[in-house]
């Protein structure tokens, strides 16, 4: 549903967007199967996603944020109440890119009836257009159970990070004919059941290149191929916040270093009481 905001920035910092601007749709999206790439990244929080939403497309509040945000080894521990938290400071913070949430480990896989639950009570108190799910065609009858009841699945399938103890790590899939053969039927049948994109993680160029020329649906590359419909990082690997670049992520900035630079001004102006300065503090009426 598309919708226009005008907002009230007099009194907040929250909100300094005051131009009135129209949300994408998740058919719009869905029409750019062949087309225009879509641009998607990651975002967490309200201020992130007001940089981020004037140059994409889509919004994920990925499952990643255990890691980025609270320091866990894996999504596993991921919860339902920090997804929607995490998501409707995003929605609120965005005015233009479709939003989508990650349902988190064990929130979905038990069944479509579950599944629904969760994944509407998402779409109630967050706001977002839609969810993302992991899985092929294990999950397909859930996607499918969801999109019928109104609710708009991007679907995950390749190296799908919620099931790496049964993976064994996160290295590149489809090396083998067994598990190419395997990740292209899932790609098939998450798209026969309806889910208008679906992210094509760590799988080899080949096969990424195979799925996007096989299914309608629009696929979101991630450490997979320039040829898929559009692509996805998390943003803090892509501003190099972390010391460790994956393969599959070009470093676009250096924010780390220049956070160390500010982090280390900052404490240099405080220990030689150069701040407050005038300027920075209050003084009586003359």
């Amino acid at each position: 549903m598309s919708t226009t905001y005008t907002l009230d920035t007099a009194t907040s910092r929250a909100h300094p967007t005051p131009t009135p601007v129209r949300r994408l749709t998740v058919p719009g999206i869905a029409r750019r199967k062949g087309g225009e790439p879509v641009v998607m990244l990651t975002a967490y929080t309200a201020r992130y996603a007001q940089l981020l939403d004037p140059h994409c497309d889509m919004l994920l509040v990925g499952d990643s944020l255990g890691q980025v945000i609270y320091g866990l080894d894996s999504t596993v521990p991921v919860s339902l109440d920090m997804m929607i938290a995490h998501g409707a400071a995003v929605v609120r913070g965005s005015y233009h890119a479709v939003v989508i949430v990650d349902m988190p480990f064990g929130s979905y896989e038990a069944g479509p009836e579950i599944a629904f639950a969760n994944a509407a009570r998402v779409m109630k108190e967050t706001g977002a257009a839609g969810v993302k799910m992991e899985g092929g065609e294990a999950m397909a009858p859930t996607v499918r159970f969801l999109v019928e009841r109104g609710i708009p699945v991007v679907g995950h399938i390749g190296l799908t990070p919620q099931a790496v103890n049964a993976l064994g790590g996160y290295g590149a899939r489809g090396k083998s004919e067994e598990e190419r053969a395997k990740i292209l039927a899932d790609a098939r049948a998450i798209s026969a059941a309806g889910a208008f994109a679906m992210v094509v993680e760590g799988v080899v160029e080949p096969l990424a290149i195979e799925i996007t020329g096989s299914v309608s649906t629009v696929t979101i590359g991630i450490g997979a191929s320039a040829a898929c419909d559009g692509q996805v990082l998390v943003t803090e690997d892509m501003l190099g916040l972390f010391d460790r670049t994956p393969r599959f992520v070009r470093r676009f900035y250096n924010l780390a270093e220049q956070l160390d630079a500010a982090a280390r001004a900052y404490a240099d102006a405080v220990r030689d009481r150069s701040f407050p300065g005038a300027d920075n503090l209050y003084q009586l009426p003359a």
